[in-house]
């Protein structure tokens, strides 16, 4: 495991396109089909990260107290050659034990999450009504043994105070987390691990 922070992007930044399908039913999930009328919440997760596994039960909830606003997908992009533990069938099996109730994707050429210039599992994007960036970070300040209740208090205070229609905080904290695992370790030619 590689202690990885994510990578702030620049806030504006326009929701890469993609295209992908849904473990759960085989349906396809793309960018061109997120409401106008929500926010969007695209999250890079896993089946086996600590990280996400401490925080997967609460990221359902809050998938369900923002349904009527927030438009969730889950997309994990590790090499599940190399980490079968995070094959699509324990995708699915991890989605029905937590009661994941939006799309969780696969991004298998890993070419959604090089878009998105994502770095760790969980990793989290917020996109308004018109697909541009508003939050990337954490989802609170919560972590494996770090005793901080996990709560989604970060990225629940940036949804509503857009939707209170009010400036979301610009000093905005990564996400920390396991790094994604690229395909042969190699990332845009890099040797990175």
């Amino acid at each position: 495991m590689v202690l990885t922070p994510s990578n702030m992007v620049a806030l504006g930044t326009e929701m890469p396109t993609f295209s992908l399908r849904n473990v759960l039913n085989g349906e396809v999930v793309d960018s061109d089909s997120t409401s106008q009328e929500k926010l969007t919440l695209v999250m890079f997760i896993c089946a086996h990260c600590p990280y996400v596994v401490h925080v997967e039960k609460e990221l359902a909830l809050f998938a369900n107290d923002y349904k009527d606003k927030l438009e969730v997908i889950a997309i994990s992009s590790n090499d599940a050659i190399a980490y079968p533990q995070d094959s699509v069938e324990n995708l699915k099996k991890q989605a029905e034990k937590n009661g994941f109730n939006f799309p969780y994707c696969f991004d298998e050429d890993q070419s959604v999450a090089k878009a998105f210039n994502a770095q760790c599992t969980p990793d989290f994007f917020l996109f308004d009504e018109g697909n541009k960036l508003i939050y990337r970070g954490q989802f609170d300040q919560s972590r494996p043994g770090n005793d901080v209740v996990c709560n989604g208090e970060s990225l629940r205070a940036a949804v509503d105070l857009f939707l209170e229609k009010k400036e979301i905080i610009k000093h905005q904290f990564p996400s920390i987390g396991c790094n994604i695992k690229w395909i042969n370790n190699i990332r845009w030619g890099s040797n990175e691990s």
